[in-house]
């Protein structure tokens, strides 16, 4: 009987084979999940990287052109000295840049022919050599400083400087350090000479390490200036660099007369009209609000931005209840009979 009696093929034969290749799958696709993912948070992380890098890159290049530019202004009114600083700064900063090299060789050109003028000698007059001696330059330079007369302070430093390198090397450089460490900070506060007093705190970290207060006063000069450069041109970034700089100086001035809470101010408004131009409700309200913060009279404005921001809702009209209506019994089919 056993010879006759058929095979019979489990149906669960290739079942382990199968879930086999199906657990294969999802694994193979979860990998693969996760390597997606992983490349796009790099992705994203370096394009980030790549936007602060650039906006880094632009912000200085555009510090490089505005001075040579007023460079140029400068070489052209006979301000060859402040040509000279700016021509140099172009340079430290882009030693390739177009035109800077030229441009600093004909101021340097100037400055030599108007400090050595041509003068026809004249053999009854002899000239009176300067009877100061180091020591006596060095007591008049110390005085200045006690002064806080800048000025005076730095030129005798650099007549001593000239007359004799090696007299009180360290006291020199000192003192060298402190009068163009002040005489920077004065321009800033007190001259709105921004670039000059920002050069003067760049020669004096050529003696020292500036102090803390230094440093914050060249940063802030460098974000009025930056917010300057983008005046009547880019509203929404003047506004950015006068809000980074208002809260610190809101007194700090270029030679404009405008202080940076005035100027941050009128480029909010500004920024703000562009936008509410442009039908960016939401952006327009909060740069509106923060104009009115600052005192500006934008209510009707504001008002405006709000409603198109956030719209009223409408309510709906209350409707009337309808009374439920009882259930009606249905009529009894009456029973017929054979």
């Amino acid at each position: 009987m056993n010879e006759h009696t058929p095979h019979q093929t489990a149906p669960e034969e290739h079942t382990p084979n199968r879930r086999s290749g199906t657990l294969r799958s999802v694994f193979i696709g979860l990998v693969l999940l996760i390597a997606i993912a992983a490349a796009s948070a790099y992705a994203g992380y370096s394009s980030g990287m790549q936007q602060r890098q650039s906006a880094a890159a632009t912000q200085t290049a555009a510090d490089i052109q505005r001075q040579y530019e007023l460079g140029l202004q400068d070489l052209e009114s006979k301000r060859y000295d402040l040509a000279r600083q700016r021509f140099e700064f172009v340079l430290e900063h882009d030693p390739n840049y177009p035109g800077a090299v030229d441009k600093l060789a004909e101021a340097m050109l100037a400055l030599n022919a108007t400090a050595t003028p041509t003068v026809v000698p004249t053999p009854t007059v002899t000239p009176t050599p300067d009877s100061r001696g180091e020591q006596e330059l060095f007591t008049q330079a110390q005085a200045a400083l006690q002064d806080e007369d800048w000025d005076t302070a730095i030129d005798t430093l650099l007549a001593l400087r000239k007359r004799n390198p090696a007299y009180e090397t360290v006291k020199v450089d000192d003192m060298l350090y402190i009068a163009l460490r002040n005489r920077g900070v004065q321009k800033i506060l007190q001259e709105a000479d921004l670039e000059g007093g920002t050069y003067d705190l760049a020669l004096a970290e050529r003696f020292g390490p500036l102090d803390a207060e230094a440093k914050s006063y060249r940063t802030w000069v460098s974000l009025y200036v930056t917010g300057a450069s983008f005046w009547e041109i880019d509203w929404g970034q003047a506004a950015y660099y006068f809000g980074q700089v208002a809260p610190l100086a809101p007194n700090l001035r270029d030679a404009s007369g405008m202080t940076a809470s005035q100027r941050y101010l009128i480029a909010v408004q500004h920024y703000a009209d562009y936008l509410m131009d442009n039908k960016e409700w939401c952006k327009a309200e909060e740069q509106y609000n923060i104009a009115q913060s600052l005192g500006a009279d934008v209510g009707k404005n504001l008002t405006r931005a709000h409603n198109k921001c956030s719209p009223p809702t409408k309510t709906p009209a209350p409707t009337t209840p309808t009374p439920e209506s009882a259930p009606q019994n249905p009529t009894p089919t009456p029973e017929t009979y054979p």
